[in-house]
């Protein structure tokens, strides 16, 4: 019996030391392997990635911006149902454990020994996955499950459940892009988590243990299997009742992944594009990717919509008077010709066009395959839709070249043959056009003239063709559209419209040896007239001799200052628009002239908010004096100042806009009269008819744009800024101006009306007369003085400068 005793004795004390050897080991290795662990204090301060949304000034989604799909909700807002889910599917007691469940890993031990052979089931607790999410690397190993535990029982010492629960469900990735429950939520159901039915929020608690495994497409059966599984947990929780579980069961998976068209649906991927660069300019990259910035933009969907259908109609009616180029390219059928079609790039900003394939060709028509659609993963879809092309559809399509140019084709085969891929367009009738993506370009701007907001934007034909946008980057030459600016330097320094330019013929020394002799587009003369008709109808030399006259250091300051040019040569081809600039500028220099002067900046954002909601960027610069005080105490109203500078004299601004009248009412763009309101605007043509410009405005709205090749060409025979523009900026004009009744333009305090004989600018009573504006002290002359009427040569105010100049306009 002793010897027993001395026996258990001896076992006891080698197991001890055992015990204690091994646990030292134990405790050395865990020392070692842990000692590094990140501070999980820092988790204080963490700001995941977020997406930066960009709405329109009406709130619509533009775009977003992410390199993970991330919206910041806090456990606040999110429904229990939602945290039931989760907790349900991932960790039961998330509530009462430490960190770590010792019946999880008991359970999970139990079931993966009794069920050999299958998926392994895991222990890790919520705050083990947000250890393991925050801090730790994917490897599966036994010091990193070490780790997670103790990182685990530390983050929970240090953090609320809630704000643990918060942690987990903002940073978990659910698949498909998608991180967080409010992404998922709203990138596979369409709704916000608090819309969410219990099928809905079981699908987005099955996801974290393995996203891919459950894809709601390619693993439908999986998905439902997880789900149902999901909601049997919820229900034996008594987060929901059986028959809330019965019905929830029986539901379909119904997950439409969301196709977010945002800028396109407006046709603003231009405006979207200058946006995203303007806010990596300002911030930098990681800001705009991951500071979760809401980005309210200026953009007036309708008016985008408006400007681009004017724009795209415009252009496309130009192009097709030159007839058919051919097709995109010809290519062998093949045995699916869906395949060869679906490969081809998709230009899918230029809906309802699309590309197409011709199957057959006779006289009367031909039969076309249409591009197959994609789905949802961006394969070929199975379908081959087809239509057909009648004679109809193709008759636009004048030979553009060879002996029968300009020819009306009589046969569609003659047109169209067997592998032609080209462009098509529905008809009501079911049948399609032909069409093709035109060869000139061009830029149209729309703006508010008293605050610089841009409120559409059209950069070219297609974004998805070309990125490179013609309203901000393209520099070109804005021909006899410069000329209103010359003529208000004049005004603001003692001219009158009045004022009498000799319009004759005229030699300007270079100093280089060359004489250079300006003309007027039509190669005519027409002796003294007034300003008015020298900008009415866009003398080429008045203007000259008036920028020789006035000097063209002055005219640059100026330009300068409505910031069209920051530092125009000194040359007086400048005053007919040889300088390049973007039509941008030239739409905010024109809302200066329109709104009295006032300096504007252009703005495509009207306000930025950082992830928290504080405002850290807007764009109007007023202040309103008394406006945050606490009550009321019989002060004065509050007074909204604004600082900005005053560019010329409001009442230079109006008699310049009564002169842009003018052009409408009897000069270059009479066209536009049909329009029956008050406009104001401009006509522009560049040295041999490369550019075609026209800006305008009513008294709330500036509009510009011009229409040209992107490697400037001889655009055609005739073609000026008001037979080819005008028509453009009338159409985009009509449509934006159709709710809103006729104003007149603003007349400024002083301005004196006075009826003038047109060509003399003398007072008048008789027939013809008009009224002009003046201003105090300033009066219709009592004598016929003409400027310039000395004959012309040398270099005058400004000197000859380069031959390259503008051209006027006729039309």
């Amino acid at each position: 019996m002793r010897l027993f005793v001395r026996f258990l004795g001896f076992l006891f004390t080698t197991a001890s030391m055992l015990f204690l050897v091994g646990g030292s080991f134990v405790a050395l290795y865990v020392w070692a392997n842990t000692r590094d662990l990140p501070d999980t204090a820092t988790l204080k301060d963490y700001e995941p990635p977020v997406m930066t949304r960009v709405h329109a000034g009406d709130g619509a989604l533009l775009a977003e911006y992410a390199r993970q799909r991330r919206l910041y909700l806090p456990i606040q807002v999110m429904p229990p149902l939602l945290t039931h889910a989760f907790m349900s599917a991932e960790d039961n007691d998330f509530y009462n454990h430490v960190g770590i469940d010792p019946k999880g890993v008991l359970r999970a031990m139990i079931a993966n020994l009794s069920h050999k052979g299958r998926r392994q089931q895991g222990a890790s607790t919520i705050t083990q996955q947000v250890a393991k999410n925050f801090f730790l690397a994917p490897d599966q190993n036994i010091v990193r499950k070490i780790k997670e535990a103790i990182l685990a029982l530390r983050i929970e010492q240090t953090y609320s459940k809630d704000k643990i629960l918060e942690l987990y469900l903002n940073e978990i990735y659910l698949g498909m892009g998608n991180y967080g429950v409010a992404a998922a939520a709203l990138n596979y159901f369409g709704k916000s988590v608090d819309e969410l039915g219990v099928a809905q929020v079981a699908y987005l608690a099955a996801l974290p243990k393995g996203p891919n495994n459950y894809n709601p497409i390619r693993n439908h059966d999986a998905a439902v299997a997880r789900r149902n599984w999901v909601i049997d947990q919820m229900v034996s929780n008594g987060y929901v009742s059986k028959e809330e579980g019965r019905k929830a069961q029986a539901e379909p998976l119904a997950v439409t992944p969301r196709t977010f068209e945002g800028a396109q649906s407006y046709a603003a991927n231009y405006f979207t594009e200058e946006v995203r660069r303007e806010i990596a300019e300002r911030y930098g990259e990681d800001k705009l990717y991951e500071g979760g910035l809401s980005v309210r933009t200026t953009l007036d969907p309708k008016l985008q919509r408006e400007a681009r259908d004017a724009m795209v109609a415009g252009l496309v009616r130009f192009d097709e008077r030159g007839g058919f180029r051919g097709p995109v390219k010809n290519v062998d059928l093949g045995e699916d010709w869906g395949v060869t079609l679906g490969a081809e790039k998709r230009l899918s900003d230029i809906q309802p066009w699309q590309l197409a394939i011709v199957l057959d060709s006779a006289d009367s028509s031909a039969r076309i395959g249409l591009q197959p659609p994609l789905d949802r993963f961006g394969s070929i879809a199975r379908e081959r839709p087809t239509g057909t092309i009648s004679l109809d559809g193709v008759k636009w399509a004048r030979w553009a070249s060879g002996p029968q140019r300009g020819r009306a084709v009589g046969k569609v085969s003659q047109v169209l043959k067997v592998g032609d891929i080209v462009y098509v367009e529905p008809k009501p009738d079911g049948t399609y056009r032909l069409r093709q993506i035109p060869e000139i370009s061009g830029a149209m701007v729309v703006m508010d003239p008293y605050t610089g907001r841009v409120l559409a934007m059209v950069g070219g034909f297609s974004y998805d063709q070309s990125e490179f946008n013609r309203a901000t980057q393209a520099q070109r030459q804005p021909g006899s559209s410069f000329k209103p600016f010359v003529y208000a330097t004049a005004i603001d320094n003692g001219y009158t419209p009045a004022s009498v330019v000799m319009d004759a013929p005229i030699e300007i020394n270079q100093g280089n040896g060359e004489t250079w002799r300006p003309s007027n587009y039509s190669n005519k003369f027409y002796g003294p007239q007034t300003l008015r008709f020298g900008i009415e109808y866009s003398r080429n030399v008045m203007t000259v001799r008036l920028a020789q006259d006035v000097g063209m250091p002055l005219i640059a300051e100026y330009a300068r200052r409505f910031g069209v040019y920051d530092d125009l040569p000194p040359y007086l081809s400048g005053a007919l628009g040889a300088g390049n600039t973007t039509v941008m500028r030239m739409v905010a220099g024109y809302g200066m002239l329109e709104n009295g002067g006032r300096l504007i900046k252009p703005t495509l954002i009207d306000r930025i908010q950082d992830r928290w909601g504080k405002t850290i960027y807007k764009h109007d610069e007023r202040i309103c004096q008394g406006c945050n005080a606490d009550d009321w105490n019989n002060q004065d109203e509050p007074k909204l100042l604004d600082p900005r500078e005053q560019v010329i004299d409001p009442m230079t601004a109006y008699q310049i806009t009564s002169m842009l009248e003018g052009v409408i009412q009897h000069g270059t763009a009479q066209s536009l009269r049909s329009l029956n309101r008050p406009i104001a605007g401009k006509t522009g043509t560049t040295n041999d008819e490369k550019d075609a410009w026209f800006i305008g405005y009513s008294p709330d709205l500036v509009c510009g744009l011009y229409v040209g090749y992107d490697t400037p060409r001889h655009i055609g025979n005739g073609v000026t800024g008001g037979s080819l523009s005008g028509p453009i900026f009338g159409s985009f004009m009509k449509m934006a101006l159709a709710d809103k009744a006729p104003v007149p333009f603003r007349v400024p305090p002083g301005i004196k009306l006075i009826r003038i004989d047109r060509k003399t600018g003398m007072r008048s009573d008789g027939g013809g007369a008009i009224l002009e504006a003046f201003k105090p002290g300033t009066a219709p002359p009592d004598n016929y003085t003409v400027i310039g009427s000395g004959g012309g040569g040398g270099e005058g105010g400004g000197g000859g400068g380069p031959v390259s100049m503008g051209t006027g306009d006729l039309y």
